[in-house]
């Protein structure tokens, strides 16, 4: 199996097992909110897959992952965990870097921001644990994921358009949004879209599952489906200030189930 070569918020690594239970036999993969894609990179190939995101900077990094594997690694040939570096990487605008030097720059600060942020990001460290960014390992990670990624097609921009393109009745969606109400994804997700996503969940001709907080909106939105929660533990803050929490796997209760109105927000 491998690994998320970043942390993402939200990531599903610790969800694994009972999110790919829930997965019938499908063709085609698709992943509208890949992040660092847990899920596709756990469960076993399908014939065609697919990955997108409406962060620009992750998907360049996986694309340059895909086509340029050895020019990535040879960015960080000296390279350090070093609070400075990533002071630097932070202030370097993208406008003036090629494609390879993006992928490095998000990948360096991606590694090292604390908890995984997006948005806002401050240097990682902890008195009792090394870096997340292990330079020894960086080729292989790299090379790993790059033989996974060979024969998958990346997407970058809506969900609305990527769905519409691989919608057919034997594609599976795994659909991973940005939370309700919650923060450091770096790109609004407002109600409304939600309210799409329900939508297209309806009216869909492949299968889609849903991973969401287990918030009070969310459950009247998706009343009329499975609404299957999972206890989990948020630890961005160390395990330590670790915070239970409830999250909802959401599935169709039918195929011909029937229309609804949705809920306005």
């Amino acid at each position: 199996m491998t690994k998320p070569i970043i942390p993402w918020p939200g990531g599903k690594r610790r969800l694994v097992a009972p999110i790919i239970s829930t997965f019938p036999e499908h063709r085609t993969y698709v992943e509208p909110f890949c992040g660092a894609a847990a899920i596709f990179l756990a469960k076993p190939p399908a014939r065609v897959e697919v990955l997108n995101d409406f962060n620009g900077e992750l998907t360049n990094l996986y694309r340059v992952i895909k086509h340029h594997p050895n020019e990535l690694a040879t960015q960080f040939r000296w390279a350090l965990n070093s609070r400075r570096m990533f002071e630097w990487a932070q202030a370097t605008p993208t406008e003036i870097l090629t494609d390879i030097q993006r992928a490095a720059r998000f990948f360096y600060l991606q590694k090292l921001a604390f908890g995984g942020k997006v948005t806002s990001q401050t240097f990682g460290y902890a008195p009792s644990s090394p870096p997340r960014l292990n330079l020894m390992r960086l080729e292989e990670d790299i090379s790993e994921l790059h033989l996974r990624l060979a024969t998958v097609y990346i997407e970058d921009g809506c969900w609305q358009k990527c769905v519409a393109r691989y919608d057919r009745p034997e594609t599976l969606f795994f659909c991973d949004p940005p939370y309700w109400e919650t923060a450091g994804y770096g790109t609004p997700f407002p109600w409304e879209q939600y309210i799409a996503l329900e939508v297209f969940m309806r009216e869909s001709q492949g299968t889609v599952i849903t991973t969401l907080n287990d918030h009070p909106a969310i459950r009247e939105l998706f009343a009329g489906y499975d609404l299957a929660p999972i206890d989990i533990q948020y630890t961005a803050a160390g395990g330590h200030k670790a915070k239970p929490a409830k999250e909802l796997i959401i599935r169709k209760k039918m195929p011909s189930q029937s229309k609804r109105k949705t809920v306005s927000k």
